[in-house]
């Protein structure tokens, strides 16, 4: 069967995950017109609409909204505008006489 091409692996998930702190807490980023964090129960294999078999990372029952998602974590996800949007020149008004 065909991956898609936003599919992520496995294998892709592992390397990404290597370098991090093996004891730090995973949380799913859900929902961008309202970002929330959610926390990570299990990880389960299923089979997707092609019978590919698919990994899914199933959402703790007991907290369905965790809290809100960091703003550096939304923005970064481009979720969010930068709080500090970048300055332009700031264009005055001049009364124009007639």
């Amino acid at each position: 069967m065909p991956m898609y091409a936003s599919d992520m692996t496995v294998r892709h998930l592992i390397s990404r995950l290597a370098a991090l702190d093996p004891d730090a807490p995973v949380r799913l980023a859900i929902n961008p017109f309202c970002p929330m964090a959610h926390r990570l129960a299990d990880v389960l294999v299923g089979a997707d609409l092609d019978g590919r078999p698919t990994v899914h990372l199933a959402e703790d029952p007991e907290a369905v909204q965790y809290g809100y998602l960091p703003r550096p974590v939304a923005e970064a996800l481009i979720w969010m505008p930068p709080v500090d949007p970048p300055k332009s020149p700031r264009r005055r008004l001049r009364s124009v006489s007639p």
